[in-house]
């Protein structure tokens, strides 16, 4: 039997309560395809912060390193100073293991999902990816004169050719296995310029893909677009920061950040998975919080270990519920927390029990 090696970082606030849930409908999809998944939690979070000082100490992330995959419930506490666990715990991951994909789906399951006019699931079918570890992220800032009127601040975007290339070229990889076959390049090289970098590479990369249609879009037409003609995108590309803000954008057009999922990826590599809703602390503890985007995040880590079946019959699961309005929407407050993934889980063996 094939055996998954998996991380558990369940975190902040709801993480605990969305992570329980997700796990709970990987564990059932396991049982029902044949496969197992051994799973290694570990603390680390604001509670383990305020208790021990410790992050996430050398000792623990040389394991992680070592597993298939990580998935993460929620980070973020008030208590602490912000970016403090986010940088020591996210941002670790993303630059130690690598983890150069940010991939978004933005897929509608339900038009009563979306706050557009007219806009159904065959108009909303679209995968961001975005460029996870250069940018305005990747580290570069300073101040000088610090507190003081004349106070100057600075951040620098870096790029690099091997960078940009590499997430281009995931791109287009990532179209060619797309009925449509699209990929759009979004930038805002007409004003920075070192954007020009990604003009150019991915004008070099696109000529090993002549079966791939190719369009380009500035950042703030293709936020434009997206609410106008969400239908337009297919596969789109672009860099961390643009990135970071256009897929929140997206999240909402596809029905919130209850329904979205996200994963950091190192191709062939232990990456993560995760919602991509924030820790929500008020609601933590009170089983109010939708566990959609973590289960639908638990269906995105099966299929990138390989487990397609099962990725597939879980979202399909999700979708057929909020279609058929069994689940009563993705926000907080329609379904507990804990009725979402029994729902999930007892829909899934329904399912199998009818093919056998």
């Amino acid at each position: 039997m094939i055996e998954h090696q998996i991380a558990v970082i369940a975190g902040d606030g709801i993480g605990p309560e969305v992570t329980r849930e997700a796990l709970k409908v990987v564990d059932a999809a396991a049982e029902i395809w044949g496969f197992r998944v051994r799973r290694t939690e570990y603390p680390f979070g604001t509670e383990h912060y305020l208790a021990t000082k410790e992050i996430f100490p050398d000792a623990a992330f040389s394991e992680v390193k070592q597993k298939d995959a990580i998935y993460l419930g929620a980070i973020g506490d008030p208590r602490v100073p912000v970016g403090l666990i986010e940088y020591g715990i996210i941002a670790k991951c993303r630059f130690d293991l690598d983890l150069y994909v940010n991939l978004r789906p933005i897929k509608l399951y339900d038009e009563s999902l979306c706050p557009l006019k007219d806009k159904k699931p065959e108009h909303v079918d679209m995968v961001i990816v975005r460029e996870n570890t250069e940018d305005a992220y990747s580290g570069s800032h300073g101040f000088t004169h610090k507190g003081h009127d004349t106070e100057v601040a600075v951040q620098t975007m870096v790029y690099t050719r091997h960078g940009v290339e590499r997430v281009i070229r995931y791109g287009f990889e990532l179209a060619r296995k797309r009925p449509r076959k699209q990929l759009t390049l979004i930038d805002k090289a007409n004003a920075v310029r070192a954007q020009d970098l990604w003009t150019r590479t991915f004008a070099d990369v696109a000529k090993e893909f002549p079966d791939i249609k190719t369009d380009h879009a500035y950042i703030d037409a293709a936020c434009m677009w997206m609410v106008k003609n969400p239908e337009w995108f297919d596969v789109a590309v672009t860099t961390n920061l643009f990135g970071d803000i256009i897929t929140d954008l997206g999240a909402m057009v596809q029905g919130g950040m209850g329904i979205a999922a996200s994963g950091n990826l190192n191709p062939g590599k232990v990456s993560l998975f995760e919602p991509i809703h924030g820790s929500a602390p008020k609601y933590a503890g009170k089983n109010v919080s939708s566990p959609v985007a973590a289960i639908l995040a638990g269906a995105m880590m099966l299929d990138y270990l390989g487990q397609k079946a099962a990725s597939v019959a879980i979202e399909n699961v999700v979708a057929d519920l909020l279609r058929t309005r069994r689940l009563k929407g993705v926000h907080t407050g329609a379904h507990n927390t804990q009725e979402v993934g029994d729902m999930v889980v007892a829909e899934l063996r329904q399912r199998a029990a009818a093919t056998v």
